[in-house]
């Protein structure tokens, strides 16, 4: 390891994973291409395609039967001289020459399980014979509307093998078939005498079909040139379309593979244009086709356990020589953010670990003289601003007070300015008072019950309060003088100017992690544009709020940020809620 030793841990760390990450790619790779290259691209093919051949073969046997009877047909004299006599349309139903077509006929069906009817047709429709007797026909039947008729009129002589469809010439009789018609010409080929057609059960091509299958859930299906479905094993739910195929690159290819690419489902559509106007597909799974899977499975299992076991050996030595002198440098600074700068780092390396340990011892001697220098120099600050701050909200509400207890003495009520003058005192007592700056939130309640009771006196049936506090935070900590500077907001700027009688509310109470005191009264409210500049700093705003805004600095200097006052008012009424710490 010291030969390989880097002198940047970069290095060390891009050359190990570096080399993992190839050793394994190239192993996995290389065996994963050999093995599925092999088995999917070879064994796949052939099989799909040796399946199909098979199909192909056994339905080329019964249509090449169908093809010679058909040419029987042709060429049988009786059907011939039936056809060329110019009045084989008013010959009787049981006319001799009939009756040897219909016997002719029936001896063909009744050498073949598979066929269900024949029928031979006159030119225009106008006559027919079939191996049924003619009572087992629909009345007022015209056989030139049916689609084997019309396209074998169109064929010009060659057979016409049709889609499977429900034949319903017959009374009460409707059966799936395949139709193999023939138009039969005259002898000089320029006239057409009808239409020769032979019904081939389709339970035919089922059970050709319906045994074959690739895999496990690889099956085949058959469509015509124009994309019509002539046997599926799954009919009836590809004819309700909840089934699908892709029909339409099946017609793009004559013979050929093409894949569908749908994850664990793949699957790979092997063509082959039979000649007669259908194609057979097979549709393979690629992952049932691949004869040697589980040779493969084994593979990927032993060359990636190998692979792995050698690399976690190799990340665990090297990462545990790279992270180690890291994780003792991490718990320096973890002990710096605790608070003890006089921890110093004893790393010596030459790459970059050692630099910044050394970088790191600087850095905290720098910050431990920083610190001691911003400790007086804040602590000082912050008393003197609070101090600053305490003096400005003191006479503040000195002045108002004072106006109140004038106001009662001009109106010669010397019991009531008692009373008042000594609930000032008392207030005046626990303002000015030396200290601490917390005091309970029960006092800081004593005080504001004190200041309402004076002004209660003063404004009689115009104002009213209530004080709902949780008891379960008598205790806790809070500013002194809060408080009074809402509340005289409230009566001045709220009530005073409302017309009937107003209602000061404080509701004290905890709100997870801190302590919410809410000042609401049915005053005249603010409105939108004092309220955005109610606890701004600009000289603009006239001194009704500078109460308010020096209760919400001394807050946000004493607890920090996230605390301080927050207002709420809709046309009537205002709502300031105090949020302060939870202190013990």
């Amino acid at each position: 390891m010291r030969r390989f030793t880097f002198t940047r841990i970069q290095s060390s760390i891009a050359v190990a994973f570096s080399c993992l990450i190839l050793l394994t790619t190239i192993i996995m790779s290389f065996s994963s291409y050999q093995l599925s290259a092999d088995a999917v691209r070879t064994k796949s093919q052939d099989y799909t395609s040796q399946i199909i051949d098979q199909v192909d073969r056994n339905i080329k046997s019964y249509i090449t039967s169908m093809e010679y009877i058909t040419l029987m047909a042709l060429n049988n004299a009786d059907i011939r001289n039936f056809m060329n006599s110019p009045n084989n349309n008013t010959l009787k139903i049981d006319d001799e020459a009939r009756l040897r077509i219909r016997n002719y006929f029936q001896s063909i069906r009744s050498s073949r399980k598979d066929i269900s009817s024949i029928i031979l047709a006159g030119d225009k429709g106008s006559y027919y014979i079939s191996d049924r007797s003619d009572t087992y026909l629909k009345p007022n039947l015209n056989l030139s509307n049916q689609s084997w008729f019309v396209n074998a009129k169109e064929a010009q002589g060659l057979v016409v093998i049709s889609s499977p469809y429900v034949q319903h010439v017959y009374l009460k009789e409707y059966r799936w078939v395949i139709s193999f018609s023939r138009e039969i010409r005259s002898d000089n080929d320029k006239q057409s005498l009808g239409v020769f057609s032979i019904d081939l059960d389709f339970d035919v091509i089922n059970n050709i079909c319906s045994d074959i299958s690739i895999g496990q859930r690889g099956y085949i299906f058959i469509v015509d040139k124009e994309g019509n479905v002539i046997y599926h094993p799954q009919q009836q739910i590809v004819y309700s379309q909840l089934k699908s195929e892709m029909i339409e690159q099946v017609l793009r290819y004559d013979n050929g593979s093409f894949v569908i690419d749908e994850g664990a489902n793949s699957r790979m559509y092997t063509t082959k244009d039979t000649g007669y106007g259908w194609k057979i597909v097979g549709v393979a799974y690629l992952d049932e086709l691949v004869s040697n899977k589980e040779a493969m499975k084994r593979s990927f299992l032993f060359t990636g356990a190998l692979c792995i076991v050698i690399g976690l050996i190799c990340a665990v030595i090297i990462s545990h020589k790279l992270s180690l002198p890291i994780k003792r440098l991490e718990s320096y600074m973890r002990e710096v953010e605790e608070g003890n700068f006089n921890i110093r780092s004893d790393i010596i390396s030459t790459n970059e670990i050692g630099k910044l340990s050394k970088r790191f011892n600087i850095m905290i001697g720098k910050i431990r003289e920083l610190m001691n220098q911003i400790v007086v120099e804040q602590e000082f600050k912050r008393k003197s601003e609070l101090k600053a701050l305490q003096a400005q909200i003191n006479p503040h509400f000195l002045y108002n007070t004072l106006g109140s207890i004038v106001w009662m003495a001009e109106g010669k009520k010397m019991e009531e300015v008692v009373t008042m003058t000594l609930a000032l005192s008392n207030l005046l007592r626990a303002s000015i008072g030396k200290g601490s700056e917390l005091i309970p939130i029960q006092v800081e309640i004593e005080h504001i019950t004190n200041y309402l009771t004076i002004q209660k006196m003063r404004y009689k049936s115009k104002l009213d309060f209530r004080i709902d506090i949780d008891e379960g935070i008598w205790h806790c900590k809070i500013l002194k003088l809060v408080l009074q500077p809402l509340v005289e907001n409230s009566i001045y700027h709220g009530i005073k100017y409302k017309s009937g009688p107003g209602i000061i509310q404080i509701i004290g109470e905890k709100s997870r992690d801190c302590i919410l005191l809410k000042v609401i009264d049915t005053g005249i409210g603010i409105d939108s544009e004092k309220l955005q500049q109610i606890l701004s700093n600009h000289n603009s705003i006239e001194d009704k709020g500078v109460g308010v805004m020096n209760v919400n600095e001394r807050i946000r200097l004493s607890f920090g940020e996230p605390y301080g006052l927050s207002f709420k008012s809709q046309g009537e009424g205002t709502e300031v809620t105090i949020c302060i710490p939870i202190i013990e």
